[in-house]
């Protein structure tokens, strides 16, 4: 008898179990549903209102699925009936499944703040009729104010900054822009360098109301300050979209998300889970950990589709590994910053090292790379890691991530065999990871 998989949810996480799904099981018959007629690329939204200049440049061509003979259906699943496996949509269309993939996603964070009902308050809503509708506001607009100051507040105000036409202010409730992801001196890196760009920096700020008739007109701060604003963006976060989850009696934490075990099972055997609507877990701590990212997503919905029909792979913790630029600066983290480690109250013992990209330093296109490495004092295990430079970072943090994966020491990490080439790499000499190592077990080893 042919297998029936239905996958929940259009966005990365659910293509990718589609996909997944297809390539284990190919006598299957698996079908998507999704409410949207065309998918967004989550992390690309920012880009569309700068670098790209349009929605319809950010999206996700249907091809992925077609090619892997995934059948569509564009239509939104309102309930479940787990005891016959079967799901109904808003069209009363019903579909049986014998294995189901729940990849909803997560909904942007609005703050109970007076005045967001205004018109002209916008959020990262991943909606091509929503997202067209801010670039048009962005053409008539000149102060733009965006709260938040995380990866996606500063990515949008960069890219606004881009358009040339706009005076563009961020206000951050915590102490520096990043602080969440990033240690200090980085966050001032980049602090730095948005300001360079044109964009006015107020952190350590907290926005009281939004103030207007119709639209928009102010952003009220504490202390109170006020911010003309014609247009306002809400940049702080995300949320796990869980409502049919929890309508369809699965067990949920309504902040941190669906629950699964270790295979991205549910409560209910035939129902997994991936992506930003599934709750996650430190993977040094083992307590809830907010990360809801595209490649965690992803990460999850490989799992899940693997496991459909037999247990083959499990998760791992989430590490949580983040890049991001602004001009010619990239800034990455993985793990734990040294201000959250210490918080949890561990020991830890830091090595920094930096050098050009390239070697020797002269070359065309060099640009100083810098990498901070925070170790466990009384096991040497690598726990986090940070990186600023040029282009190389996205990939320099992932491989740190790795390590912290792997469970890497200082010493192990200070052995490391490198490949080097004067165009695409530090000098062996200067090799920032190793070197970074270095400084952490010589720390060590002055502390015995």
């Amino acid at each position: 008898m042919q297998r029936r998989i239905v996958v929940v949810g259009g966005g990365p996480g659910g293509i990718t179990a589609g996909i997944t799904a297809r390539r284990y099981h190919p006598e299957a018959e698996i079908t998507l549903i999704r409410r949207e007629e065309k998918v967004l690329v989550p992390c690309g939204i920012p880009y569309i209102f700068g670098t790209l200049g349009s929605p319809e440049k950010n999206l996700i061509p249907d091809t992925a699925l077609s090619n892997n003979d995934i059948d569509l259906i564009v239509d939104e699943v309102t309930s479940i009936n787990k005891a016959a496996k079967t799901l109904t949509t808003i069209n009363h269309e019903t579909l049986s499944y014998d294995r189901m993939v729940m990849a909803t996603g997560s909904l942007p964070l609005v703050p109970p703040l007076p005045g967001v009902d205004l018109g002209n308050v916008f959020t990262a809503k991943k909606d091509m009729e929503y997202l067209q509708k801010l670039s048009q506001a962005l053409d008539k607009a000149e102060d733009v104010a965006v709260i938040g100051g995380g990866f996606i507040g500063l990515e949008f105000a960069d890219e606004f900054n881009k358009r040339g036409n706009l005076n563009v202010t961020v206000v951050e409730l915590l102490p520096r822009c990043l602080l969440l992801a990033c240690d200090e001196e980085i966050c001032t890196r980049v602090e730095k360098k948005l300001s360079e760009r044109g964009i006015k920096i107020l952190s350590g700020r907290k926005a009281k109301a939004l103030l207007g008739e119709e639209s928009v007109q102010y952003v009220e701060l504490e202390n109170g300050q006020k911010l003309k604003a014609d247009l306002v963006i809400l940049g702080i976060g995300v949320r796990p979209n869980v409502e049919l989850a929890l309508n369809s009696g699965l067990e949920v934490d309504e902040k941190d998300g669906i629950q699964v075990d270790g295979f991205m099972r549910t409560s209910d055997e035939n129902i997994f889970a991936a992506g930003d609507c599934t709750a996650k877990r430190c993977y040094l701590s083992g307590s809830p950990i907010a990360v809801r990212l595209a490649s965690m997503g992803t990460t999850e919905a490989r799992i899940a589709g693997a496991n459909l029909f037999g247990i083959r792979r499990r998760v791992e913790c989430a590490i949580g590994i983040f890049s991001t630029c602004f001009g010619d600066l990239a800034v990455g983290s993985a793990g734990l910053t040294e201000r959250a480690a210490k918080e949890m109250g561990i020991d830890v013992v830091v090595g920094e090292a930096a050098a050009p990209d390239k070697h020797p330093g002269g070359i065309p296109g060099a640009k100083e790379l810098g990498i901070k490495l925070i170790f466990e004092r009384d096991t040497g295990l690598l726990i986090g890691g940070q990186v600023y430079g040029g282009a190389t970072v996205g990939e320099k943090i992932n491989f740190i991530g790795a390590l912290i994966q792997h469970k890497m020491r200082a010493d192990e990490v200070c052995t490391f065999q490198m490949g080097t080439h004067p165009m695409l790499t530090a000098s062996p000499m200067a090799y920032q990871l190793v070197n970074a190592a270095q400084f952490a077990v010589a720390k060590l080893r002055k502390a015995k």
